[in-house]
């Protein structure tokens, strides 16, 4: 049997319309602190993270209307996109995934906020969830 590499919840995705109201529901309904605002040009995407102690809640907007979160929330409306797991080589893990038979949206590691490399796995491998990989550089 394989040695499975901890993966532990780092956000959760809600895809929203409009940031500054998400952001302030958020707050106010979590009594938690905004601690990332961050726009990602590449995905044409503007996220926020809400800190909720050890995860954090990340919303996303589209900043143009071929973004991916865009055509989301076109086809689905508003709410839950994605469940992201940090993890600590994303390429070891990716290769493991594919190695496994899953369907990787990206083979290959992307930029994401703060500096860390992102990765997305297709729902049809992951019980029918948008699944996110996330590794943070190293504090050296």
């Amino acid at each position: 049997m394989n040695k499975l590499a901890h993966w532990t919840i780092d956000h959760i995705g809600i895809a929203v319309s409009s940031l500054d109201e998400a952001i302030s529901f958020y707050e106010q309904k979590l009594g938690a602190a905004l601690c990332l605002r961050e726009t990602i040009e590449a995905s044409g995407v503007e996220l926020a993270f809400i800190n909720t102690g050890d995860s954090r809640v990340e919303l996303l907007a589209p900043t143009r209307s071929d973004a991916a979160i865009g055509k989301f929330l076109a086809s689905h409306g508003p709410g839950l996109h994605h469940i992201c797991y940090r993890v600590a080589d994303i390429k070891v893990e990716l290769a493991r995934l594919a190695a496994d038979g899953c369907t990787l949206i990206d083979s290959v590691p992307r930029p994401g906020a703060a500096h860390s490399q992102i990765a997305f796995i297709s729902p049809k491998s992951f019980m029918g969830v948008l699944t996110e990989l996330v590794e943070y550089p190293s504090k050296a």
